[in-house]
């Protein structure tokens, strides 16, 4: 399942030893009706836990994990929207834990932003002048707004002039501060005082984005018209698809490169094939993929000894990851490296989370002989499926 696949990547990407790994699932139960009546259906055969009883299971694994193994890191996965965020806030100051779907997500897509811009000859400080429109309010897009948001600020930022730059929408419109009862906290800080509601292509008509991000499940919510109006606002729009699989991306990249004449920077939560434009051109779309940034993440953390996972760390992973993509790549279209440089990639990330440790205090396991030459540290410290010879090989002569 998903906790297997995960930890499969942390293996052949992050370089952390199989052995090193453990894939949990905690079952609370289904509301299914099917299922529940199924004599096959290998899950707990009662109505899911909500609730009090939910946070107490989720909280008596985490404690129990951390007894068994006090340096361990916890990766959040597919928990649902309404409770991710809750037990994220919850424990993220006091485990070594985070939120893959939220974080990882986040980073990974600024990453591919700060690529986008340096595509568009501008440096990295040039975020906070964006106009960000992000179709999907769930804990995704909340939590790529979230990450953005603290990256703007790191580059000088006020908080208010930072939410300025944002207009998230779901399938009312744009977060109005109207609906404040109904929003979660975190949506909440992205409502906007005015024009709560308008759609897509009101939001798009009016305020002009220079980027989009899809995170809604939504097959071809980016119509022509609406990409075809960002362009003419946007000499260079950023146009990211996020909704994996293929059939659910808001838009594909043929449609987004020919929608544009070719203009865009395009990245996509499904790969797609490159694109050859009538001119001549080809273009190389590559996947925003989280397998980038969380390996590297995860083995920075455990090979430091950090408490915590901050969210600077998230910042100088997606940093790292976004300068490893050459001039030439940008060239053809990629905002993201090769996935055959993967293990390279994520070493450079946990050397940027574990100089971000070391900056803070949190680095508790490294020597001086560690810090001298972090390249070597960790590429020594890097798992690699070889296998070791059970016979040894001798030259007899007689």
């Amino acid at each position: 399942g998903i906790p297997i696949g995960k930890l499969s990547l942390y293996c052949a990407a992050g370089g952390i030893a199989p052995h090193r790994v453990m894939p949990v699932v905690i079952d609370v139960g289904t509301d299914n009706e099917a299922l529940l009546k199924d004599k096959f259906y290998l899950g707990v055969q009662k109505p899911r836990m909500r609730g009090a009883p939910y946070y107490h299971l989720v909280d008596e694994f985490l404690q129990a994990a951390r007894h068994r193994w006090p340096n361990v890191l916890i990766q959040f996965e597919d928990f649902s929207s309404n409770v991710a965020q809750k037990i994220l806030n919850k424990y993220r100051d006091d485990f070594l834990c985070f939120n893959d779907d939220i974080q990882g997500t986040g980073a990974t897509t600024l990453a591919g932003i700060l690529g986008g811009l340096r595509a568009k000859g501008e440096k990295p400080t040039a975020l906070g002048d964006q106009r960000i429109l992000i179709a999907g309010a769930g804990s995704a897009g909340v939590g790529v707004a979230q990450v953005l948001m603290q990256a703007m600020m790191e580059h000088g930022r006020s908080e208010e002039e930072a939410k300025k730059c944002f207009f998230v929408a779901d399938e009312k419109g744009l977060l109005g501060t109207e609906r404040l009862s109904e929003l979660s906290a975190e949506q909440a800080i992205f409502a906007r005082d005015t024009d709560g509601g308008l759609s897509l292509s009101e939001i798009v008509n009016k305020y002009k984005p220079t980027i989009i991000l899809g995170m809604t499940a939504v097959g071809g919510l980016f119509s022509e018209q609406l990409i075809r109006d960002m362009a003419k606002h946007c000499e260079k729009p950023i146009i990211f698809p996020l909704s994996n699989p293929t059939t659910k991306a808001e838009c594909s990249a043929k449609q987004a490169f020919e929608w544009t004449d070719g203009r865009c920077i395009f990245a996509s939560g499904s790969p797609f094939d490159p694109v050859e434009m009538e001119d001549g051109r080809t273009f190389y779309p590559t996947q925003c993929n989280n397998m980038f940034v969380f390996p590297g993440i995860g083995l920075g953390v455990t090979l430091c000894g950090a408490k915590t996972v901050s969210d600077r760390m998230l910042y100088v992973a997606a940093e790292a990851l976004a300068n490893y993509v050459t001039e030439d790549e940008l060239a053809e279209g990629k905002v993201f490296p090769n996935l055959a440089t993967i293990r390279d990639v994520s070493k450079k990330v946990a050397i940027a989370v574990i100089e971000e440790a070391v900056e803070t205090g949190q680095a508790s396991k490294l020597t001086e002989k560690d810090l001298a030459d972090l390249d070597s540290f960790v590429t020594r410290k890097m798992y690699d499926p070889v296998y070791v010879p059970l016979i040894e090989k001798r030259t007899i002569s007689i």
